[in-house]
């Protein structure tokens, strides 16, 4: 219960906002920022305070920077194309509020949506497989599995791992599809602790036992990370999408390479609306290949349904990945570095807690 005796400082509350805050002076200097702005622009509250806006942040359009330089507007825009620094534009939800009693000064939030994901419940299209697609499916992966446990009978010891990672995906991918016909209304799967390692190399034996031929996979692992609050099976389908998409990303270049990177990242924070509080996102896994990128003209919307940028592509691979993600409490995005020629893709997740 709240202790009148106590008040809460309202510095504290801005302090525990997952949301970017930057407080504004009237000639558009930044007096004040909250660790999520910090984390968002990349710089610490001693580099903002006291600069101009102007210098830090460029939004698309005219519109916005005049309505900053009104000193009095209110303004809620969605989805605006923002760059600090010299950095890679980014989509930001942004709200423009003037602060009561103290003319001039405003207040600007920010929160990011990366590109194409969303990250409040509801804003993505439900996926839904039909039942009739799902029966199809599962029946020749009921022969596959029968056939695979039959070999393993006749083979020796050596080869048998081969057979128990057939079985082990056939039975992952029928889980896979009762999950994909509730997708739009199920609960999320329950999370728990997990080695993230682990899982990136059992999704990486997956991808290269279906081929990786030309294509050279890095592993750079922070051996230190501790486990990870996930849903485990979730996480490796995640894993061998991004994984299998950046071969067919690369995989006609000659020094075609694609480098799995984990590391901790301070700082980062997800406004879960569903969890209605704040979630510390610090541990980050970073699958990037060296392939010619995704159609500028789809890389804002590849995390929607029915976008793909592959000739036969159905547009549901991604789509997934962003809500089998959201569904752990993590946050995925992508980015094209042009300068180096490497496409990224981000997953950011929650550290176990124990005791």
């Amino acid at each position: 219960m709240p202790n009148p005796g106590n008040p809460i400082e309202p510095r504290l509350l801005l302090n525990s906002l997952g949301i970017a805050v930057l407080l504004l002076e009237p000639d558009l200097t930044i007096a004040q920022s909250n660790p999520a702005a910090e984390q968002l622009i990349g710089l610490s509250v001693r580099r903002l305070v006291g600069r101009k806006l102007g210098d830090i942040v460029t939004f698309e359009g005219e519109r916005l920077t005049g309505l900053l330089a009104q000193g009095d507007a209110q303004l809620s825009a969605h989805s605006v194309t923002t760059r600090f620094l010299d950095g890679t534009p980014m989509r930001l939800d942004i709200m423009l509020s003037p602060v009561t009693g103290h003319n001039g000064w405003q207040l600007l939030t920010m929160q990011e949506l990366g590109t194409g994901e969303a990250l409040r419940d509801g804003e993505e299209p439900p996926l839904r497989a039909p039942a009739i697609l799902a029966h199809e499916i599962k029946n020749p992966l009921s022969a596959i599995r029968g056939a695979a446990q039959l070999i393993a009978r006749k083979i020796g010891d050596q080869d048998k791992p081969l057979t128990a990672l057939i079985t082990g995906e056939v039975d992952r991918i029928a889980k896979l599809i009762d999950r994909m016909q509730r997708l739009g209304r199920e609960q999320p799967e329950p999370v728990a602790p997990c080695n993230l390692h682990a899982i990136i190399r059992r999704a990486a034996e997956v991808a290269e036992a279906a081929g990786m031929k030309g294509v050279r996979l890095i592993e750079e692992f922070d051996p230190s990370l501790p486990p990870v609050l996930a849903h485990e099976d979730s996480l490796v389908q995640v894993l061998i999408n991004l994984i299998s998409n950046a071969r067919d990303a690369c995989k006609d270049r000659e020094d075609a390479r694609i480098v799995l990177r984990t590391r901790f990242v301070s700082g980062l924070v997800l406004n879960a609306i569903r969890l209605g509080r704040p979630i510390r996102l610090p541990i980050e896994v970073r699958v990037s290949d060296n392939g010619s990128g995704i159609d500028p003209a789809l890389r804002d919307h590849i995390f929607e349904p029915f976008v793909s940028s592959k000739k036969n592509g159905q547009g549901l691979g991604l789509a997934l990945v962003n809500k089998l993600v959201r569904d752990m409490n993590g946050r995925i995005s992508h980015e094209r570095d042009e300068a180096e020629g490497w496409t990224h893709f981000r997953i950011h997740l929650p550290m176990a807690k124990f005791g």
